[in-house]
């Protein structure tokens, strides 16, 4: 059986942990395995280079979902795997694993991100707006924020926010259209004008936080618990997280959200083994291996069960990835039309702010642009 899983999984030795715990549970198949290391947000790119000789379970970003199902590669879940989403996740975390009303994954790890910041250099009292985080007196070589669009991620956060959206609620209303040119959306880019522009942030690509945070010269930046580790042995208990803040691009302050969608484990629709492939990434999904997950690489678990236990419910970065994903966070659209016209027009943004290209001269045209890029047919 080929497996496809992040470079964390075999790094901590989880995924041999498991094949080899799955393997003793099952001596029917006598299972020679293969395991490749395959990061999730690249998963889909590997798969449909050939589904014949993709691994027959894998580890996927679920903002993936539609393309998969469209090329017919990965299998339709049902039966007991099927239940087992439905009764132990929430209502959120199954909606990323469904796609026209049918299961094709089970969820392992919420996706999104949160804000972390020194507590050296700002307190709970700063870090509720970003304003309040921008005006912090602070030495001069200490940048208060860090901007990163991750090519449109989390650049979504500041339009989603002010209540903007494309294609409607769920990002398949085409009729609904982009509204990121109106009024709020003008409002929204000049505020990120002043911001990517202000001397106190800091810009990605040019430095990185985890240059930054070591020194004590970073206040706050946006991240997921993935790179979570990073931090913590920079800052140890200086290291604080708390979720988005709030903005006010307007004269109206508002809630910044995160995209929020999970990761999830697939089984290939070509597989040789189908009966074997969903019962391990049944497995791997479960209740009792979202938990070792959550020991040895900090992956929070979505199961509700899993959730529950003592060392899970009681750990700040549980506690806080929950809080974001229920108070400061959207669904990712994930329909075929944003994901075929989002990521690739969304990405030069924050880009062309930073070198001028989009300025408050033009900002009417340029979101104009981006409108007429977005639903052109």
């Amino acid at each position: 059986m080929k497996v496809w899983c992040p470079q964390n999984q075999v790094e901590t030795g989880i995924m041999e942990e498991q094949q080899t715990a799955f393997a003793a549970e099952h001596p029917e198949w006598n299972i020679t395995w293969t395991t490749e290391i395959v990061g999730e947000d690249k998963c889909k790119d590997e798969v449909l280079k050939d589904v014949g000789v993709a691994a027959d379970v894998f580890m996927f970003s679920t903002d993936q979902l539609p393309d998969l199902v469209e090329a017919g590669a990965i299998a339709q879940l049902g039966g007991s795997t099927e239940t087992m989403v439905k009764e132990e996740n929430s209502e959120t975390v199954i909606d990323t694993v469904t796609w026209n009303g049918n299961t094709y994954a089970i969820p392992f790890t919420h996706n999104t991100y949160f804000m972390y910041y020194d507590k050296t250099l700002l307190d709970e009292s700063d870090i509720t707006s970003l304003e309040k985080i921008m005006a912090k007196e602070t030495a001069d070589n200490v940048y208060n924020f860090y901007f990163e669009s991750a090519g449109g991620w989390k650049l979504a956060c500041y339009y989603y926010g002010a209540g903007l959206s494309i294609f409607g609620e769920d990002g398949s209303d085409l009729e609904a259209g982009v509204d990121w040119n109106n009024e709020t959306g003008v409002a929204v880019t000049n505020y990120l004008i002043d911001l990517i522009n202000n001397p106190k942030c800091a810009y990605d690509g040019e430095i990185t936080p985890s240059e930054l945070a070591p020194e004590h010269r970073l206040g706050a930046w946006f991240d997921g618990l993935w790179n979570y580790q990073l931090y913590e042995d920079a800052l140890g208990e200086d290291l604080g997280m708390a979720i988005l803040p709030k903005f006010n691009p307007n004269g109206t302050e508002y809630q910044l959200l995160s995209f929020y969608s999970s990761k999830a484990i697939g089984v290939n629709a070509q597989s040789k083994n189908p009966a074997a492939a969903v019962a391990f990434a049944t497995f791997l999904g479960n209740e009792q291996n979202q938990i070792l997950r959550f020991e040895k690489s900090a992956q929070v678990p979505t199961n509700t069960k899993a959730s529950a236990n003592d060392a899970v419910k009681n750990d700040p970065k549980s506690a806080i990835l929950v809080e974001e994903s229920d108070k400061a966070s959207v669904m990712q659209p994930v329909s075929p039309e944003f994901s075929a016209k989002y990521w690739s027009n969304a990405g030069a943004i924050a880009t062309e702010i930073r070198s001028g290209e989009i300025n408050k001269d033009n900002v009417q045209e340029k979101l104009d642009t981006f409108a007429g890029a977005m639903t052109q047919q």
